[in-house]
């Protein structure tokens, strides 16, 4: 049961992340307009090298991108309302083309992170409580901004055509794991979990093969990003996105910032005729570890499947993570798992607690709750990562089968 201050911080926290979609344009413009500045700091000789180079031109198509970009998430936040928030009135949230001296830039509280390039899309962190936006105009800040770039890219790896490498490195395994195990079964009386869904791509690949498949996402970036997409797409490469332009580190050359990215590649309603296909928005360990469920949708033993892709280190205790797996699986039922052990919540800034275990101690941890593991292996993989720019990072990501055995000890 939630109390009326949960309820308020969750419609708080979701009025500000429509207010990041609506205010990308005003927060990366200026951005963008402190290189501009920054010219200005250098001497004569080497703004003329900088104009002969066609610098100047080049942060003007940037501005283009931006607010090309900034049109398709206006798309996204067009009637926030249908997640059954009040939204206040968004006017003010931000001109297009207007920039503020005081509006946060890239610079401030900026860290260049090259040790953990992952952060998870579907993250449960979130930042302090945030100012309630009815006492002012909410401004977003780095963190929230670094959520909605992530989210731009999350849509190149789901739902383009530029994704499709990464996306067979990681979902083709493990759909070929999951046909693999209930060969010969009826597969729209088999029901598939995809909790940490993201923008839902391997729960709707899941569908289409005809099992029944339900997503589970807890962010709103997510939640609103996927709604666009698996509800409000017409046509496949309808929408237009520039995904790369807002870091000129490691940029081969204008052409790579520049790149345009179309989605998506497949046409989401085109699913067969009496698909079961649904996402469901909420915290994995609130609505799938609950002892008692809605009697509508039984949990506890009623899952064949559940996939987890990139999705274990997320949780503050791997070990209840674990647990709900074991105890929501149907006997015999199978949870295949994809992904690194990036802790999610490893010196987290706001003192929640951090259960962080190695590989080795996953997978016992695994077998001693009820699990038996097969086809263990490791799968080589990048995570959002774009293949034409200088720097990659590869995740040497952990695979296996597990098949429940026992009851959870």
């Amino acid at each position: 049961m939630f109390s009326e201050d949960d309820i308020e911080e969750e419609q708080v926290h979701f009025q500000n992340v429509v207010a990041t979609f609506r205010q990308y344009a005003r927060y990366s413009l200026n951005a963008n307009n402190r290189r501009r500045k920054d010219i200005h700091t250098i001497p004569l000789a080497d703004r003329e090298l900088l104009t002969k180079l066609g610098y100047g031109q080049k942060l003007k198509d940037v501005d283009k991108a931006i607010l090309a970009n900034a049109a398709f998430l206006d798309k996204i936040v067009e009637n926030p309302e249908i997640f059954g928030h009040e939204i206040d009135d968004p006017a003010g949230d931000g001109d297009p083309g207007e920039t503020e001296n005081d509006v946060p830039g890239p610079r401030e509280g900026f860290t260049h992170e090259h040790a953990h390039p992952h952060t998870h899309a579907h993250t449960h962190n979130r930042p302090t409580r945030p100012s309630d936006p009815r006492k002012g105009r909410y401004r977003p800040t780095e963190f929230d901004m670094d959520k909605l770039r992530s989210t731009i890219k999350l849509f190149v790896r789901d739902w383009s055509k530029d994704g499709k490498t990464e996306r067979d490195l990681c979902y083709e395994p493990m759909k070929k794991a999951l046909e693999d195990h209930f060969e010969g079964k009826d597969r729209s009386t088999l029901r598939v979990l995809v909790p940490g869904a993201g923008l839902g791509r391997l729960a709707y690949d899941v569908a289409k093969l005809g099992f029944a498949c339900q997503g589970n996402e807890f962010s709103h970036y997510m939640l609103l990003a996927s709604y666009l997409i698996l509800n409000r797409t017409q046509a496949i490469d309808e929408h237009t996105i520039y995904p790369y332009i807002h870091s000129f580190s490691n940029v081969l050359s204008r052409e790579t910032l520049l790149k345009a990215v179309t989605i998506p590649d497949v046409l989401p309603s085109d699913l067969p005729s009496g698909s079961n296909f649904s996402l469901v928005a909420g915290d994995f360990e609130e609505i799938y570890g609950a002892e008692n469920t809605d009697e509508n949708e039984p949990q506890a033993g009623k899952w064949d499947a559940i996939l987890t892709c990139f999705f274990i280190d997320t949780a503050k205790n791997v070990v209840n993570y674990l647990r709900i797996l074991h105890r929501i699986l149907a006997p015999g039922g199978v949870w295949i798992n994809l992904g690194p052990l990036l802790w999610h919540f490893e010196n987290n800034e706001n003192e929640y607690p951090s259960i962080e275990l190695d590989l080795a101690e996953v997978k016992e941890l695994a077998r001693t709750i009820g699990f038996k593991l097969y086809d263990e292996r490791t799968i080589d993989t990048s995570y959002s990562s774009n293949d034409q720019s200088m720097l990659g990072y590869v995740y040497h990501a952990a695979f296996w089968k597990a098949v429940k055995v026992s009851p959870a000890e």
